[in-house]
């Protein structure tokens, strides 16, 4: 939490770019679950949502002090160099190609990232990795995706000595929601959590400031705020530094 008097860090999420309804309105919006901005605030952090449109470069982006790749649709298959799996969505260039950017643009600014389902897949294609495009066949069970807009549950298993297990302990019931996984893993990235069944479930990026990604939903658990409390405490503490400069 933020504290001693200094602003809040302030945290951007990506969102969603779909034809949507509200008000009297229907039509093309911005949007974003609110539990990611919840869990922002709660954890002490300003949330701005930034969109899948727009100039997303280091010296563009160089007032934020942290950052959360959302979850959302399939990553395009060409950009890992796969031809479309059958159940595979489709694919939204515009906004893959501006959570990579931002995705660079943060790693240049060491600034702390949390990337959640979709955005573990995209941090891990990002560094040269590929994904699963269906998950059930290579686990035989959808435990990971259970119906249409309905969460699984699953029991993970957390590394000793990462990160992660210093957040959550070397266990945890987590929420999960996707159909894709990550297969081979990108460059510098460390799994540091499986499924029961082997399925990835987190990674750590060496080297960086800190950078998780999570196959799970933390954002869908308001009563645990420990993964976005230790972003913002990151973020927090990068801003600091950069102020002693």
């Amino acid at each position: 939490m933020a504290s001693n008097g200094s602003r809040p860090p302030v945290i951007g999420i990506t969102t969603y770019l779909e034809h949507s309804a509200f008000g009297i309105w229907e039509a093309e919006a911005v949007v974003l679950h609110r539990a990611y901005v919840e869990s922002v605030r709660a954890a002490g952090g300003n949330a701005v949502l930034l969109p899948p449109l727009g100039d997303w470069r280091a010296e563009t982006v160089d007032w934020l002090d942290g950052l959360v790749l959302s979850g959302g649709a399939d990553i395009e298959s060409a950009r890992y160099g796969q031809d479309p799996h059958p159940t595979t969505g489709t694919p939204q260039p515009t906004r893959d190609d501006a959570e990579l950017a931002l995705l660079a643009a943060a790693r240049e600014l060491d600034l702390p990232v949390l990337a959640v389902c979709r955005g573990m897949q995209l941090l891990n294609v990002a560094l040269g990795g590929t994904l699963h495009q269906h998950t059930p066949e290579q686990v035989s069970n959808t435990d990971h995706q259970p119906a249409i807009a309905r969460f699984g549950k699953n029991d993970v298993t957390i590394r000793r000595g990462s990160r992660l297990a210093g957040i959550l302990g070397r266990s945890v019931t987590v929420q999960c929601h996707h159909h894709q996984s990550l297969d081979r893993i990108g460059d510098g990235l460390a799994v540091v959590a499986t499924a029961a069944d082997g399925t990835v479930e987190a990674v750590e990026l060496a080297g960086a400031r800190f950078t998780i990604g999570v196959q799970s939903h933390p954002e869908q658990d308001a009563e645990d705020s420990r993964l976005f409390a230790a972003l913002v405490a990151a973020a927090l503490r990068r801003r600091q530094d950069l102020e002693r400069i």
